[in-house]
């Protein structure tokens, strides 16, 4: 894919018939400028794809050796695991990171991607934040010709690479699981479904059901973000049910640990009365009692090989426009939290 030509001060400043010093003090904000100039200055260099040249010293080299790592949030393990797979990859291959932290919000992962489209990165791996609405912000990269791979959270268009695990496999196995333990009303506490690693789970749930012969019931799956309040709140919209569900699939395992933690509170065995599955293989996993079954989120290959791929792109070793997804292998960790029947001697000690 041949790189569209850079626009320029000097386009700005034909297009709009002024001077090209005018354009460049609007462009530093400068209150000389009018603030109706600098408006219409800043509208025209979004529409034609401007970028701030933060490298001018070294404007005869067309590589920053820097790659844009965009990630929803940084306070979970997966997303640390993940970031140190691309780190450790980025460095190996002489490449800078610049790390971009939306905190959930499409307004900021916007404003992230700006940023790193201005620094002039060679490529972006970018995970979604939960309230992504479109994504336009990523089309400035493509119509220059930089590569953007997606990991985890990620939008299935044509042309888009994707590094992920088979989150509906991983949903129906989860599933499985507690009906084999003999669960008949399992509830489903996820997030936002809009997303695709949180819908492909949910089919994955619903498939285990059908298949089971087990009844959908639309209550028993509760929709929420995952902090802790979501696992407290979750708990506790179950202990109001009668009859109260004998099994749950929960999409975190930070939200499971909440949401064991207040089901003990209220004298509820687990897993004697309610068996429960969380996500992830966090270290909370096996630190909370019982120690929680879980679904293995290997991290630190997915960062590998998102890494791996953009950069082999970048070096000319592969084209990245011929990788369409890539699942990295997951599955059931068996402890505890799940195990109504009698378990296997030595199992959950991981």
């Amino acid at each position: 894919m041949s790189k569209k030509k850079e626009i320029t001060i000097y386009d700005l400043a034909d297009s709009l018939n002024i001077s090209v010093a005018t354009v460049s003090r609007a462009l530093k904000d400068d209150p000389v400028v009018s603030k109706k100039t600098r408006k219409k200055i800043f509208e025209l260099a979004e529409k034609m794809g401007y970028r701030a040249n933060h490298f001018a010293r070294n404007l005869r080299v067309r590589e920053t050796n820097t790659i844009g790592f965009m990630i929803h949030e940084l306070k979970s393990n997966f997303s640390n695991a993940v970031l140190s797979g691309v780190e450790k990859i980025a460095t190996e291959a002489g490449y800078d990171l610049i790390i971009a932290h939306s905190a959930e919000r499409y307004e900021k992962e916007v404003a992230n991607a700006r940023n790193l489209f201005n620094k002039r990165v060679d490529g972006i791996i970018a995970s979604l934040a939960f309230d992504t609405r479109n994504y336009d912000h990523f089309k400035w990269f493509s119509d220059k010709g930089v590569p953007v791979v997606f990991f985890d959270r990620v939008e299935r268009v044509r042309g888009n690479t994707v590094v992920v695990i088979d989150n509906y496999r991983c949903g129906y196995e989860a599933t499985r699981h507690l009906i084999e333990q003999g669960c008949r009303r399992i509830a489903h506490v996820t997030s936002n479904l809009a997303r695709n690693v949180y819908t492909d789970r949910f089919k994955g749930y619903r498939a285990a059901l059908d298949e089971a012969g087990l009844a959908f019931e639309d209550h028993l799956v509760m929709v929420d973000n995952l902090s802790e309040n979501a696992g407290i709140s979750s708990a506790e919209k179950i202990l109001g049910m009668q009859p109260m569900p004998d099994g749950a699939f929960i999409t975190n395992d930070f939200v499971a640990a909440a949401f064991i933690k207040t089901l003990k509170e209220n004298q509820v065995a687990v897993p004697g009365d309610i068996a429960v599955v969380g996500f992830n293989n966090d270290a909370i996993a096996h630190l909370i009692e019982p120690s929680l079954t879980t679904v293995n989120y290997p991290g630190i290959e997915m960062g590998e090989v998102a890494a791996r791929a953009l950069i082999n792109h970048l070096k000319g070793a592969s084209d990245i426009r011929q990788i369409d997804t890539v699942i990295i292998n997951s599955g059931l960790i068996v402890r505890r939290s799940s195990l109504k029947k009698k378990p296997l001697i030595g199992l959950g000690k991981k």
